[in-house]
């Protein structure tokens, strides 16, 4: 499939969006107790149609198709997708493929719900890539930790790296893929370490403190692609003023100089503060100013090609569903006002799935202040500037940029 000549980019504030949603995608559940529960993309679908995102006369709600094994195979092992389709029809583990681990449990239909989030991914990829659409999400998706021959990190198969994939199969010559979840997007990293069609952005946690324990700034791609793997490896405590000054002084400058044909990315909400596995403190504020930062570069660099998937996040009723619906917001045009009252009616359809009470509104009440330039100069002694510092050092000069100038 050829991609088709797109009509002139729209703006930030007059794109369409399409959602690839199916309700069958709430069935990637490892079970009760597990930290990926299901109940977080169900809630925010809710609030997103409650706010009335949904229903915005530039909003679609598409269907798509299960991803079969030709598209998976554009990344997995075909032995690792036979043992992901033995585990699910007969729930017996295999321990080979990290299938049945702790983070990564049997449940029966694992396959057919697992393909379903990547199918979703790839459906959005098709539609930004052949002009059916500007922009396109998929709220279930960014599985980012899924490798070649195993599952990892609550992740079966890499929805982000088989979309990049399809894209590069179809004609892409250049990807872009900037990562904001806490923790590193290692295996779309992985997938595409010697390949210099993919620049591979990702902001999270050090690894030193986090998992997966890779993501530092010397990971930056493999022979022939050397400054292609980006990683901006954050101190624990770090808030919205630094996180977004890391930003700034990394994710604009490369895409800039890359110029990708699309961009896609991986919004996992939890580098916020009350997210329990990791130790970031952003809040709703903080993340709601990336999307649109995001939204203006994708305009800016890829003529508004933007593919938006989800992520981490294991804040359930308090995090996920309200950064998720301002993403989706943010990407139609129409960002929510942070002040904005959840509908009562959400709020009511919390108690019962969750028996918990929902946030009031869609803020938390973070003035997020702009952030000191990186041209403006960087502390030698803040642990945040430190972090930066040596990711610009590592790949900014195989771009061409200088990493204490931007010049």
């Amino acid at each position: 499939m050829s991609r088709s000549t797109p009509s002139p980019s729209a703006g930030p504030q007059d794109c369409g969006l399409t959602i690839f949603w199916d309700d069958r995608l709430i069935s990637y559940d490892f079970g009760q107790g597990h930290p990926l529960d299901p109940v977080r993309v169900e809630l925010t679908m809710a609030l997103a149609r409650d706010l009335g995102v949904a229903d915005r006369p530039n909003v679609t709600m598409a269907p798509f198709e299960i991803a079969d094994d030709e598209l998976l195979r554009l990344v997995h092992d075909e032995a690792y997708i036979a043992a992901v389709k033995y585990v699910g029809a007969t729930g017996l583990a295999e321990a080979r493929y990290g299938l049945g681990s702790d983070d990564n449990p049997v449940f029966f239909g694992m396959h057919d719900a697992a393909a379903l989030v990547a199918g979703a991914s790839v459906a959005a990829a098709q539609a930004v890539w052949t002009g059916r659409a500007e922009h396109a999400a998929n709220i279930s998706g960014g599985l980012h930790h899924a490798l070649r021959g195993a599952a990892s990190g609550f992740c079966v198969y890499n929805d982000p790296a088989i979309a990049i994939a399809w894209l590069l199969e179809n004609g892409a010559e250049r990807v872009a893929y900037v990562d904001i979840d806490v923790h590193h997007g290692d295996g779309v990293q992985a997938a595409f370490y010697d390949d210099p069609r993919v620049l591979t952005i990702s902001l999270h946690e050090t690894p030193r403190t986090l998992f997966p324990g890779t993501g530092f700034p010397s990971e930056t791609g493999g022979k022939g692609a050397e400054g292609s793997a980006v990683n901006v490896a954050l101190p624990p405590g770090t808030g919205d003023a630094a996180w977004l000054r890391a930003f700034h002084a990394v994710v604009p400058q490369l895409l800039r100089r890359f110029r990708p044909q699309v961009l896609l990315t991986q919004h996992g909400a939890d580098a916020h503060a009350l997210d329990p596995l990791a130790h970031l403190t952003l809040s709703v504020d903080g993340q709601r100013t990336a999307y649109a930062a995001l939204h203006r570069l994708a305009h800016e660099v890829a003529d508004g090609r933007w593919i938006a998937t989800g992520g981490g996040g294991y804040e359930l009723v308090q995090v996920v569903p309200r950064a998720w619906a301002h993403l989706l917001a943010e990407a139609a045009g129409g960002p929510i006002a942070p002040d904005t009252a959840t509908p009562d009616g959400w709020r009511a359809f919390v108690r019962e799935r969750t028996g918990e009470i929902a946030p009031r509104r869609m803020t938390d009440g973070t003035d997020v202040v702009e952030v000191a330039a990186w041209g403006e100069g960087h502390d030698p002694g803040n642990p945040v500037d430190q972090a930066v510092l040596a990711t610009r050092r590592a790949v900014f000069p195989e771009h061409g940029i200088d990493p204490l100038t931007d010049e």
